[in-house]
């Protein structure tokens, strides 16, 4: 039996699989994309994607990072690589070595620094970019970007002989384009990420927004999370196609957040919108496909 109850969202041919609560728990999986954002608590579910993409090193969002790697070696999986900002390399290491002490076996992993503009290689074709958020100090987020080649217009009009003649000859004949996927903010105070084109590009924005209500806009100052307020006009100015909502309070309920988002956007935004922790969406979700 798996140990958590993920939501399961299908976008096109991408399943996204997460659990996200404020102060609780945050783990977003995308295993055709073989990576996970940030760990939670490491649900079995997820625990055969190879990368974890760590935001920042709070425990909601980092508890599960050795049980994620020692449970990949008992079940005879390769190491697993975590990205994860510069001043948290350390403490990960510190824990674990000891928890590789208390177990009794060493926990390999694969730790990789990333800051902001940094990329990794998550597949031949598929790129992971970092950019910088305002939550903890180094705290970033991660687009998955598709990189592809396109033919130069000037050969565009060639036989395929004569394409792979001039290949021979190394000429250039192709551009590098590359196709944003999804991007994941982790948690974050308002930045205007419509000036990061990886970002508002994206196809899938995977983005909290933590407080709705007017009396939380300190509370959200404070522990540098989105309000509504801030949230509303970014999205107004994005380009997504889909725009799925984590880390909601406990203090608001799914249905009262819903109302709100309908409330502040415009209808054309409103229908991107989908709250992860909206059960009703999965039942949705999953009758359209049965």
């Amino acid at each position: 039996m798996p140990s958590h109850y993920l939501a399961k969202i299908k976008i096109d041919d991408l399943d996204i699989l997460g659990y996200s609560v404020a102060g609780e728990e945050t783990v977003i999986g995308m295993p055709q994309l073989d990576v996970c954002f940030d760990i939670g608590k490491a649900p079995d579910q997820l625990i055969s994607l190879n990368h974890v993409l760590l935001t920042h090193g709070h425990m909601d969002h980092a508890a599960g990072i050795a049980y994620y790697l020692s449970h990949r070696k008992f079940n005879g999986m390769s190491e697993g690589t975590v990205l994860t900002p510069p001043n948290t390399v350390k403490p990960i290491r510190e824990i674990l070595d000891a928890w590789g002490r208390l177990d009794g076996n060493r926990i390999p992993v694969n730790l990789v620094a990333a800051q902001p503009g940094d990329e990794y290689q998550i597949k031949p074709n598929l790129i992971a970019r970092v950019f910088p958020t305002r939550h903890v100090r180094q705290s970033v987020g991660f687009s998955i970007i598709e990189t592809r080649k396109k033919l130069k217009a000037e050969y565009q009009g060639l036989t395929g002989p004569q394409i792979v003649e001039l290949k021979k000859q190394g000429v250039a004949i192709e551009n590098p384009v590359e196709i944003p996927i999804v991007s994941y903010l982790g948690d974050t105070a308002y930045v205007d990420f419509s000036q990061l084109d990886d970002v508002s590009k994206s196809k899938i924005l995977i983005a909290e927004c933590t407080f709705f209500e007017d009396e939380h806009i300190e509370r959200a100052d404070a522990g540098k999370h989105m309000h509504i307020d801030e949230f509303g006009p970014l999205l107004e100015r994005m380009e997504n196609e889909t725009i799925i909502i984590t880390h909601l309070t406990h203090r608001t309920s799914v249905l009262e957040a819903r109302k709100m988002l309908e409330k502040r956007l415009p209808a054309e935004v409103f229908k991107k919108v989908i709250i992860l922790m909206d059960r009703s969406h999965w039942y949705r979700s999953n009758r359209s496909r049965s």
